[in-house]
């Protein structure tokens, strides 16, 4: 089992950190969302939780909750700049 960042994301995230004054790593979940199944939820962790489970990934730590796990197993975050947008994307291997 791994959630990987590339990285960029993880320049991205710890620059975001630093800025923050605070947090230990990335909290990487799914929600249930109405009709259409499950959504992404990503957030500053200031502390894990007991039942996380903790990868870490070019130096930035990622938590995960045992409910979320199973589907998000093998993601990888990546983070782009191209001109003036940014984004952040996900890829799963299976």
């Amino acid at each position: 089992m791994a959630v990987t960042l590339t990285e960029s994301a993880a320049r991205h995230v710890s620059g975001f950190i630093a800025k923050r004054g605070k947090g230990v790593g990335l909290r990487l979940g799914v929600k249930t969302t109405g009709c259409s199944g499950m959504a992404y939820k990503l957030e500053f962790a200031d502390a894990p939780s007991p039942e996380d489970t903790e990868f870490e990934s070019h130096g930035v730590r990622v938590f995960v909750d045992p409910k979320s796990l199973p589907y998000i197993d093998g993601t990888e975050l990546d983070f782009v700049r191209e001109g003036l947008n940014e984004a952040s994307g996900s890829t799963t291997r299976t």
